[in-house]
């Protein structure tokens, strides 16, 4: 209760009666005034408010009780008044104990605050030449720091973190895109008015001679420099602006998705997006290996071919066009001149879809070959997988980012789980795995994103789950020989993760493709190119196409899919 709180309650007693009243049914210490009219609720509200009168006064007051289920107020009995008296005493003891605590607290931040004044001043005289008489620095990438060891060298990079021991001594760690290195700042290196304000993500750069940390230290990439020179580059705001204030990891994922740009200067962001980085490099050599030719469609196109309710269409010069769902048709006119090929692009679906595995834009890597089985699909779509992740475990680099983001994983070496679509319909009824109502899946029903997880976390290894009903897949799909209800199609679905390939073979015969058009009740118009490729020497051929974010979320153990690209676009996101 404050004073203020005090004088006007005060004000409201009657003097002459000198009592205070106590309510414990109507009374309320918020809004009382401890009158007949307004009284407390408890006796500490009394107490506090005589307690805090002049002393002369405070005899002449007693407490009136009326307790509850009673109809009169009487005084209240010693026992009540004295432990009344004690809380009393007790929060007022408190209040002052805190009040003495952040009159100190005050002080010490107030010496602090003179102290870094005092300092600032001094630092403001202090200006640090290089000393000319030693070796020229070369400059060099923190990659490249193990190879000049002993070598006097200069480095650029931004301050990832920092810390101040005594007034003599700074680790600075620095980041350059190419690694990190802890440089060591002594004596007036350390007094400088930058050092003073030196903040996250300052562009420095730093002079001085690399070495091993001494035995039973660490630092990153286990050595040091000892620095004997360094400037600001670029300065970077602290207090309310300063980085660690704008970003955090436990931040709400809307205000880390806003401020991405920032994000992604973490270690874990950037390191997901350098393991892409290795990754789309590994899918380049595996296709290179293997004798495929890498193509760029177009992304602007006036076919669909994943059906049309995803399309995102646009006005292309007065004509209806859309951005590519998929750049498969495409790659098939290139077999007749190319062979086998394969594109790295990004393809787009307006699905308003906010799952953990669906981008509005994503990384399709998709491929196309002829003269091929759909076994050979299959065996081509598993070796594939298991040769890009060989690729980049290879890299030891590489290999301690997918450990330090994904601690578990393993590179898969056993063949992988081949299931036809009827076996997981049998596989989920047998599991109790059904609709939300309760019904069970039957043949013929897409199998949604969460029963097909299901499936795929519970056997615990990848599937190439196949021959699909051909109702619930793409118009170009070939039915079977030996059961026209399903086609030779394939899933590859990853524990973790779900569907990461989608592929099949492709109808290869003209007849067959224009009677799938009218099924589909599409205009063969705007596809005349494409029927063509069965017209002027037609030949069995299969494709698939695979989400590099799906496979990133896999192999790095990510919740989403957004994490495992660079500025996520998805429903209603698409800043920065």
């Amino acid at each position: 209760m404050s004073m203020q709180d005090i004088t006007s309650k005060t004000s409201q007693l009657s003097v002459s009666e000198h009592v205070v009243y106590v309510n414990e049914t109507t009374g309320s210490d918020a809004t009382g005034h401890g009158t007949v009219d307004a009284p407390f609720a408890t006796a500490l509200a009394a107490v506090t408010l005589i307690g805090n009168m002049p002393e002369e006064k405070q005899e002449a007051f007693k407490v009136m009780v009326q307790k509850a289920g009673e109809e009169a107020y009487a005084e209240i009995t010693a026992s009540a008044l004295k432990k009344a008296r004690k809380a009393h005493k007790d929060a007022a003891n408190k209040a002052r104990r805190v009040a003495e605590q952040a009159e100190r607290q005050h002080a010490q931040g107030e010496a602090k605050r003179m102290e870094e004044q005092r300092r600032l001043e001094e630092s403001s005289k202090v200006e640090l030449t290089e000393d000319a008489s030693l070796p020229a620095a070369k400059k060099i990438r923190i990659q490249d720091a193990e190879a000049h060891r002993g070598q006097r060298v200069k480095v650029f990079g931004w301050v990832h973190r920092q810390r101040v021991q005594g007034r003599d001594m700074m680790f600075v760690v620095l980041r350059d895109g190419t690694g990190f290195l802890q440089c060591v700042l002594t004596d007036r290196l350390c007094h400088t008015r930058d050092a003073l304000a030196l903040t996250a993500e300052t562009t420095v750069c730093v002079y001085g001679v690399i070495s091993a940390v001494p035995e039973g230290k660490s630092a990153p990439g286990g050595h040091e420099l000892a620095a004997d020179y360094w400037e600001v580059v670029g300065r970077a705001p602290g207090g309310d602006d300063a980085i660690s204030n704008r970003v955090s990891e436990g931040a709400d994922p809307s205000i880390l998705l806003q401020q991405r740009h920032l994000v992604i200067r973490g270690e874990k962001a950037a390191a997901v997006l350098k393991v892409r980085a290795h990754v789309m490099r590994a899918f380049r050599a595996h296709f290179d290996a293997a004798g495929y030719f890498e193509v760029t469609p177009p992304c602007m196109v006036q076919t669909q071919v994943e059906g049309g309710s995803t399309l995102f269409e646009f006005d292309y010069y007065g004509e209806p066009a859309y951005l590519t769902q998929s750049s498969q048709l495409y790659l098939e006119t290139c077999l007749p001149s190319m062979g086998a090929v394969y594109t790295l692009a990004e393809s787009y679906r307006a699905e308003k879809s906010h799952t953990r595995r669906h981008l509005s834009e994503y990384t399709h890597c998709e491929a196309e070959i002829p003269f091929i089985s759909f076994e050979d699909l299959l065996d081509g779509i598993e070796h594939m997988v298991k040769d890009v992740v060989a690729r980049v475990w290879a890299e030891p680099e590489t290999r301690a980012m997918i450990k330090q983001l994904n601690p578990e994983f393993e590179p898969p070496t056993e063949p992988f789980v081949r299931m036809r679509y009827e076996d997981a319909i049998v596989w989920l009824n047998e599991h109790g795995v059904n609709h939300e109502d309760g019904s069970p899946y039957v043949f013929g029903e897409d199998i949604p994103e969460a029963p097909e997880r299901a499936m795929t976390d519970a056997i615990g290894k990848p599937i190439l789950l196949t021959h699909f009903p051909g109702p619930i897949k793409a118009f170009y799909m070939p039915a079977t020989k030996e059961d026209p209800r399903v086609t030779e199609s394939v899933d590859l679905l990853m524990p973790g993760v779900g569907e990461i390939v989608g592929g099949s073979m492709r109808i290869w015969d003209h007849d067959e493709l224009v009677a799938a058009y009218a099924r589909e009740g599409l205009d063969t118009a705007p596809y005349y190119w494409y029927l063509d490729q069965r017209k002027y020497g037609s030949c069995p051929h299969g494709g698939f196409g695979l989400g590099v974010e799906r496979f990133l979320a896999w192999l790095l153990n990510r919740f989403s899919v957004r994490e495992c690209c660079l500025y996520p676009r998805f429903v209603d996101r698409c800043q920065p």
